[in-house]
C-alpha cells in the first residue's frame, strides 16, 4: 500500500538552511519518511533504515546516474564520471577490487607510523601558541600534506587541491552562487589535476604509481588510472579535514570526552567516529531510481533522483539514542559518514587512520582545549566545516 507523497517547499541549499544545519536536517527526517522537494524535482530522505537500505540495493539506487542532484546521464557533468563513486556492477566490481587491494589494511600500517611522526610534529608545532585556528592550522594543513605524499603527488600545486575538490563537491547541488564561486576558483586546478593524474608526474613508490601498476598488468587502462589516482584529489581530503574539525569542536565543548581522551589516547579513533556521526561532513549522498520501487510508502518512478540525508539519519532518533550529544561512550558503528554497501567509501581506512594519529597526538600533548570564539562556517552545498575554529590550548 503507497501513500500520497510529502511535498515540501524546503530548500536544503538556501543560505538560510546551510546556516542552520540542524534545523535543516530535523526538518528533512521529521516532515515524513520520504519527501519530495518541488524546487529541485528530487526526492529526500534522512530516516536511517531507509537511507541503509538504499545503500545496500544498488540494483534498484544506481550510481552511475551521478551521485549528487542532477542526473548525469541526462546532464553532462563539469568532469568526467569517477569510476568507483558514479559507476554501477559489473564495472564497478574491478575497479573496487582494485582500491580495495591500493588501500588496504596492509597499506595503511605500513604507512601509519610516518603518519603518527607528522601529526605529533604539527601539534607540537602549534601548541605553543596557546591559541591558534584549528580549522586552517591544524586539521586542513595534516590531510594536505600526509595523503598527497603518499600517493605520490608532485609538491608544487597542490594549492589547487582545496578548490578542485570543492568544485567537485560544490557541483553535487544546483547551479547556485556557491557553484559559480567555486568554479571561478578552480579554473586552474582542472588542467593541474589533469596533468596531476598521470603517471609520469607521479612519484616512484607512492600509491598512484601502483594504480598504474595494474595497467602493465592489462587489468586496466593508461586512462582507467589516471581517474582512479583522480578519487584521491577529488574525494579523499575535504570530508577528512570536516571530519577532524568536528572532532576537535566536540572535544572543546565536551571536557568529559576531552578528559576521556587524556586518559586513554587509544580512543581516539572512537571519538573520531562519533565526530563523524554527530556532524557527518558530507551531509547528503544521492542515487538514481533504475526501475520503479515503492521507498518507505511512496511510490517512486523510474530515472527519479533519490537524496540520502546522512547527517540527518546519524541523528535519527528512532535509530539512536541522545542523537544530539556527542558521547565517547556510545557505540557509533553503523553511522553512515561513509556510507556502506558496496559504494562505501574506499578510502575510509585511510581516513581513520589519519584522524587517529592527529587526534591522538592532540590528545597526548595538550592538557586543556576550549573554544574561544564561535568557529565560522563554511559554506558549501555538499559538505559541512568550519573556515576557522578558534582554540585555546594548555599544553600537558
Amino acid at each position: 500500500m503507497t501513500a500520497d507523497p510529502v511535498v515540501s517547499d524546503l530548500d536544503p541549499f538556501s543560505f538560510a538552511s546551510l546556516g542552520a544545519p540542524q534545523d535543516t536536517d530535523e526538518r528533512i527526517r521529521e516532515s515524513g519518511e520520504v519527501i519530495r522537494l518541488d524546487k529541485y524535482d528530487v526526492w529526500f530522505t534522512g530516516r536511517y533504515e531507509l537511507c541503509e537500505q538504499i545503500f545496500r540495493d544498488y540494483e534498484t539506487f544506481e550510481s552511475s546516474a551521478g551521485t549528487g542532484i542532477t542526473n548525469t546521464k541526462k546532464t553532462e557533468n563539469w568532469r568526467k564520471p569517477s569510476v568507483i563513486l558514479e559507476n554501477d556492477p559489473p564495472s564497478h566490481t574491478k575497479y573496487r577490487r582494485i582500491m580495495t587491494s591500493i588501500l588496504s589494511q596492509r597499506v595503511v600500517r605500513r604507512l601509519t607510523d610516518g603518519f603518527q611522526a607528522q601529526a605529533d610534529a604539527l601539534v607540537d608545532s602549534v601548541i605553543g601558541k596557546g591559541d591558534f585556528d584549528a580549522a586552517k592550522e591544524l586539521a586542513e594543513p595534516y590531510p594536505l600534506q600526509v595523503l598527497p605524499d603518499a600517493v605520490g603527488l608532485q609538491p608544487d600545486g597542490r594549492q589547487h587541491l582545496l578548490p578542485y575538490s570543492n568544485l567537485n563537491f560544490q557541483a553535487m547541488g544546483p547551479r547556485n552562487e556557491l557553484y559559480t564561486a567555486a568554479a571561478e576558483a578552480a579554473e586552474e586546478a582542472a588542467a593541474f589535476v589533469n596533468w596531476q593524474m598521470r603517471r609520469e608526474a607521479l612519484a616512484p613508490g607512492g600509491l598512484g604509481h601502483t594504480i598504474y601498476g595494474y595497467v602493465d598488468e592489462g587489468e586496466i587502462t593508461e586512462e582507467d588510472a589516471g581517474m582512479l589516482v583522480r578519487t584521491f584529489l577529488s574525494a579523499g581530503v575535504d570530508t577528512t579535514i570536516f571530519g577532524i574539525q568536528f572532532t576537535i569542536k566536540a572535544l572543546a565543548e565536551n571536557p568529559q570526552a576531552w578528559t576521556a581522551l587524556r586518559a586513554d589516547p587509544s580512543l581516539a579513533r572512537k571519538a573520531f567516529e562519533e565526530g563523524l556521526r554527530w556532524n557527518a561532513p558530507s551531509p547528503y549522498i544521492g542515487r538514481t531510481t533504475a526501475r520503479e520501487t515503492v521507498l518507505g510508502g511512496t511510490r517512486i518512478g523510474q530515472g527519479e533522483k533519490v537524496i540520502m540525508a546522512l547527517a540527518a539519519a546519524n541523528r535519527d532518533p528512532r535509530h539512536w539514542e541522545r542523537p544530539d550529544v556527542y558521547d565517547l561512550d556510545r557505540d557509533p558503528s553503523g553511522h553512515l559518514a561513509f556510507g556502506t554497501g558496496i559504494h562505501g567509501c574506499v578510502g575510509q581506512m585511510m581516513a581513520r587512520m589519519e584522524a587517529t594519529c592527529l587526534l591522538s597526538a592532540l590528545a597526548r600533548r595538550v592538557e586543556t582545549i576550549e573554544l574561544v570564539a564561535e568557529p565560522e562556517p563554511f559554506y558549501s552545498n555538499w559538505l559541512r566545516g568550519f573556515e576557522s575554529l578558534p582554540v585555546r590550548v594548555t599544553a600537558a
